[in-house]
């Protein structure tokens, strides 16, 4: 599985962008995908994340109600829209594919290489 991030970039605060992340590959074995975000200095944390069947969908608390992370089945492609930016969303933001296995130590995860997203206040 491939993945390729676009869409980041720098916003004021406030503002919006919009994350897509495109699959290519054996996309039929993901499971779920997902967006984490890393911030200089900061461990990689989870932001959204969503499964490729039901289209179940969680968030990190701090990013509720301003994020809204979708995707397209038919593309292979996720989003990630983002309102009401804020400085501390400043990082680079990484799409994640998880294809299950018969236990969770033997899931396989995929990323992408990353996207700057840039928050001016």
């Amino acid at each position: 599985v491939q993945l390729v991030e676009s869409g980041g970039g720098l916003v004021q605060a406030g503002g919006s962008l919009r994350l897509s992340c495109a699959a290519s590959g054996s996309t039929f074995s993901i499971n779920a995908m997902g967006w984490y975000r890393q911030a200089p200095g900061k461990q990689r944390e989870l932001v959204a994340q969503i499964t490729t069947g039901g289209g179940t969908t969680n968030y990190a608390d701090s990013v509720k109600g301003r994020f809204t992370i979708s995707r397209d089945n038919a593309k292979n492609t996720m989003y990630l829209q983002m309102n009401s930016l804020k400085p501390e969303d400043t990082a680079v933001y990484y799409c994640n594919a998880r294809s299950d296995a018969h236990t969770p130590e033997e899931d396989e995860y995929y990323w992408g290489q990353g996207t700057q997203v840039t928050v001016s206040s």
